[in-house]
């Protein structure tokens, strides 16, 4: 798959594909990066991208005319070695959140062409004309897109296959449908007691069933904590065990007082 990046700043973007395990998807060629500056098909000795906002306002808006002209070379390069059109994926807070599922889709696909904006925006005549979707993280804002593209393509690397040790790694990974989209239980490693404080003793019983059992009620009193609308979607979905069920129960119950 590939993703190419229209970004004003392609240093941010540095040894990213030599880091960490995605650097696989990567070296392998699973994932190729392309990255464009939209400043290279801007005119004048400026090479100006940007401009002050009709109606008054702070800051700046980025122009339509440059941003069309790196699209068209993307597209026309695309065209050249695949064929297909990608989508055009602008990173805004107005965006969808991205989520688990869109992740897996996009790993089981064959890429996008990544939009990054800065200032106060992008003029709207290009996003209405040219943007396919629009995503965000969450209900904060960036200085630009950069970062949001960098976590899609890490999220969408880290998927492909090879590139995680165990290839069953990713489905441990909080909400993944194999823990029915809850969150992650809380993991331990050596020594066995640090600072005063113990492994749970399911964990050093060696008695499968017991620790796939501790793991499981872990999950759901996390989730239950800290993001209860995962577990009602997964409680309204069907998804839940009886065991589960019951665990919640108990968990439920109030405490008698001494």
């Amino acid at each position: 798959m590939r993703f190419d990046v229209i970004t004003l700043f392609p240093e941010l973007f540095g040894s990213f594909t030599q880091a960490g395990v995605i650097r696989r998807a990567f070296d392998s060629g699973q994932v190729e990066l392309r990255l464009w500056n939209p400043r290279d098909y801007a005119e004048g000795n400026y090479r100006r991208v940007d401009d002050r906002p009709f109606g008054g306002g702070p800051g700046m808006v980025m122009m339509a005319e440059p941003l069309l002209r790196c699209l068209e070379a993307i597209r026309a390069e695309r065209a050249d070695a695949a064929g297909a059109e990608a989508p055009l994926v602008l990173f805004s807070p107005i965006g969808t959140p991205l989520r688990h599922t869109a992740v897996a889709d996009w790993a089981a696909g064959q890429g996008a062409i990544l939009l990054c904006g800065r200032y106060e925006g992008i003029d709207q005549r290009f996003v209405d004309r040219y943007v396919t979707q629009q995503i965000s993280l969450g209900d904060f804002v960036l200085s630009g897109g950069e970062i949001a593209a960098l976590a899609l393509i890490d999220a969408v690397a880290r998927l492909q296959p090879g590139v995680l040790n165990d290839e069953g790694s990713h489905q441990a990974d909080s909400f993944n449908p194999a823990l029915d989209g809850l969150l992650d239980c809380p993991h331990y490693t050596r020594p066995e007691v640090w600072a005063g404080e113990r492994v749970p003793a399911e964990l050093l019983s060696g008695h499968h069933a017991q620790i796939e059992r501790w793991r499981r009620e872990q999950s759901l009193a996390l989730t239950a904590q800290r993001r209860p609308d995962l577990l009602a979607k997964a409680r309204a979905d069907g998804r839940l065990s009886r065991a589960d069920e019951a665990y919640l129960r108990h968990l439920e119950r109030p405490v008698a007082p001494d």
